[in-house]
């Protein structure tokens, strides 16, 4: 069955509507109407395959509400009608140690990419959510709130849950002192949802202009991280930090922040490392750096069911599928706040 998709020819060109073969249904699977779409920067990055992996022609989109059209014989979880959503992968090995501990971001094996990954079924590379359909196996399909708008639930589904996998897993809990560096897409939720949490929320920034703005959505303080005299005013004064800056930086000052028994949990992924820390202070004081991937499918449903409960979705803009270049454009220079979102019904195809 052939479906409308934007589709990446090559690294040098643009996006383009096209036309794109989904598999068929299997038992396991459901067919899901694409409503809505997130549009990542690590989109952006396999478009112009700027990681050197990506496989042409390449359909981006691992940000995906939709709804439910066909379920396989033995898809039980969902039905016709049912609002969906679909993260970043859509398969693993199933057997592993981390598969059969709910984490299959860590599967062994390697989990399957919603695009560009290897279609057990028929070896080809799989589509993702820049498209009209998708097909999916229930396992790797979410149920999404019917009280949340499904624009702004679409980001939570690699923005929310990449930064609340690590404020679940670490423990972060209501009193505890949590930074967050970075007001974009995922740093934005990571404020949004540990303060939820019930944390005290410091924003750093190197955007001044970024303070009201982060107040409104939860923070209690905002640091100019290039302010000498601020970052030293809030030193040995957080439980947590979690990094969502995907450039690379010096890390040294962020850790000065944090208490003896601190931890820096980094989600952004720069094209270079980052400097490499000072260790005297993580050994005389325990502090400790980590990283953190996705969440696993049941972190997903976790976090969309706290979003429900609470009321949080992402702040979006959102755009046609005809807009896509030019919000690329425009999120290079950062000039969104604070997710693209593809409305796939609006879209001109």
């Amino acid at each position: 069955m052939k479906i409308n998709a934007l589709v990446a020819h090559d690294a040098a060109q643009p996006l383009v509507s096209g036309q794109v073969s989904l598999r068929a249904l299997q038992k396991q699977d459901v067919k899901i109407e694409i409503l809505y779409c997130g549009v990542c920067h690590s989109d952006l990055h396999m478009a112009r395959n700027e990681w050197a992996v990506s496989e042409y022609p390449l359909v981006p989109g691992h940000e995906i509400v939709g709804r439910v059209v066909e379920a396989g014989d033995e898809a039980s979880h969902f039905k016709p009608g049912d609002i969906v959503g679909v993260g970043v992968m859509v398969d693993s090995c199933r057997e592993c140690h981390f598969c059969k501990h709910h984490e299959e971001q860590y599967c062994e094996a390697g989990f399957t990419a919603t695009y560009n990954g290897i279609d057990k079924y028929t070896g080809d590379r799989t589509r993702g959510g820049y498209a009209q359909s998708i097909i999916v196996d229930q396992h790797f399909v979410v149920s999404v709130p019917q009280n949340l708008p499904l624009a702004g639930v679409a980001p939570l589904l690699c923005a929310g849950v990449t930064v609340w996998s690590p404020l679940r897993h670490f423990n972060v809990k209501a009193g505890d002192r949590v930074g967050v560096v970075g007001l974009g897409g995922l740093g934005h939720m990571a404020v949004k949802l540990a303060s939820a949490m019930g944390a005290e929320v410091t924003l750093f920034t190197t955007s001044p202009g970024k303070g009201d703005d982060a107040r409104r959505l939860g923070a209690k303080q905002v640091v100019v991280s290039r302010d000498a005299a601020q970052m030293a005013s809030c030193q040995t004064s957080l439980d947590f930090i979690i990094d969502c800056v995907a450039a690379p930086h010096d890390l040294d000052p962020y850790l000065a922040t944090l208490k003896t028994n601190g931890r820096l949990v980094l989600v952004g992924i720069p094209d270079q490392p980052h400097n490499s820390p000072n260790i005297t202070p993580m050994v005389f004081r325990r502090l400790s750096i980590s990283g953190s991937s996705i969440g696993s499918i049941q972190e997903t449903q976790e976090m969309l069911n706290f979003c429900g409960k609470h009321n949080i979705t992402a702040e979006v803009e959102t755009i046609g599928g005809e807009d896509i270049e030019a919000a690329f454009a425009r999120m290079l220079k950062g000039d969104v706040k604070y997710r693209f979102v593809i409305d796939m019904q609006a879209t001109r195809w």
